[in-house]
């Protein structure tokens, strides 16, 4: 009796380990065919966008691409994904956007990808302009905005600038030893958190404003509180992406991870059960309450990495996760891997409305990318 038990629980255990295998492979598949359709579609990453205007193609929507695609490349170790991201920094001379003496986050952003080919494969010149830049805004106060009132700290004065440039201070960090650069990206999230008009950040609900603009009595149409989906998305991942630099003993990484278990739980409350997406409003349905895809592939990022690291019940958070993956799957992945439902850019629920399965947004690059975070981190959870 004790065979036929040992023999069945074996049998049983194999066609778990097979269906986790075969779902892990087509997870994989997904990314691959979003991310084929985007490099073919954008064959030469040299080339400037044009959207209203002409931007070199090192810009933040560019460069959540690229985080995106060296995640994948983790778990798909292709060279022509690196042969890609070389020729785009290469030409880009391994340099902000606007130069070193820029302070705006969005410039930063591709400086992430500059660090992680360094992690990859060295090269000082991968990473001396960027630890240039960092050292000249750590010296300058915000002399250009009213609400940061000359602080050395007060440079992220909207939540989407914590993503594009927190986790960079903390690569920096990382890379050179150096506590400042940690002291000081801390400082800028304290700031944004706690002091820019009041707080971008409600503990109480766990969820973030914007800016200055969007914060109580700010309201949508019904009454609530206007949480914008993707702003909250950036921050969450950056979240992520900072507490992947530092050691769990770290009184930063405990810092953070407060804040990740606090919107852990208020995003898995605004899940919609119809189909495991966000909406763009969180806690609205009247204003703009609809199917999103990059603000859920972000949640489904964290999630995701917070069940593997053992910060979040798998028993809990699993199933949201599942349920994100089949939704934007079923929902926004096309035959060909163009990605819909994908909010363009902008700064609240309403911009680049109505979405729909079918609508191109004005800029494909960074809804690709963190498409591509959110699936590679479920594809290790499952796997």
């Amino acid at each position: 009796m004790k065979k036929i038990f040992l023999t069945l629980l074996a049998l049983t255990m194999a066609g778990m380990m097979m269906a986790q295998s075969d779902k892990a492979n087509d997870v994989m598949k997904t990314l691959r065919l979003a991310n084929d359709y985007f490099m073919a579609k954008y064959a030469d990453p040299t080339l400037p966008t044009n959207v209203n205007r002409i931007r070199p193609s090192s810009l933040w929507t560019r460069a959540v691409y690229y985080e995106g695609l060296m995640a994948l490349y983790e778990i798909d170790p292709q060279e022509r994904y690196l042969d890609y991201t070389d020729r785009w920094a290469n030409f880009h001379q391994w340099t902000p956007r606007n130069g070193v003496k820029t302070n705006d986050a969005d410039d930063q952003c591709c400086g992430q990808t500059y660090l992680e080919r360094y992690f990859q494969s060295g090269g000082e010149e991968k990473i001396a302009k960027i630890i240039e830049n960092l050292d000249n805004q750590m010296k300058t106060p915000n002399n250009q905005k009213p609400e940061a009132e000359g602080s050395l700290y007060g440079w992220w004065t909207w939540i989407d600038a914590i993503q594009m440039a927190m986790p960079l201070y903390m690569q920096v960090y990382q890379v050179t030893g150096d506590r400042k650069y940690a002291d000081h990206a801390m400082k800028m999230y304290r700031w944004s958190r706690n002091t820019l008009a009041g707080g971008l950040f409600n503990e109480k609900e766990g969820l973030w404003w914007r800016d200055k603009d969007y914060v109580a009595p700010y309201k949508t149409p019904d009454g609530k509180n206007c949480y914008w989906s993707r702003g909250n998305g950036w921050v969450y991942a950056a979240l992520v992406r900072c507490m992947n630099l530092l050691q769990p003993n770290d009184k930063y990484h405990k810092e953070l991870k407060k804040d990740f278990l606090l919107m852990s739980e208020a995003l898995k409350n605004c899940q919609r059960p119809e189909d495991g997406l966000w909406n763009p409003s969180l806690v609205s349905y009247a204003d703009f309450g609809g199917k999103e895809m990059s603000g859920t592939a972000l949640f489904l990022y964290g999630m995701a990495w917070g069940i593997q690291k053992g910060y979040l019940k798998s028993t809990v958070y699993k199933p949201v996760c599942d349920k994100a993956w089949e939704g934007l799957v079923h929902d926004c992945v096309h035959p060909d891997g163009f990605l819909g439902w994908a909010q363009g850019t902008g700064k609240d629920p309403s911009a680049g409305q109505p979405l729909s399965y079918t609508k191109v947004p004005d800029f494909e690059d960074y809804g690709t990318g963190c498409f591509l975070l959110g699936g590679v981190e479920y594809y290790n959870l499952v796997k």
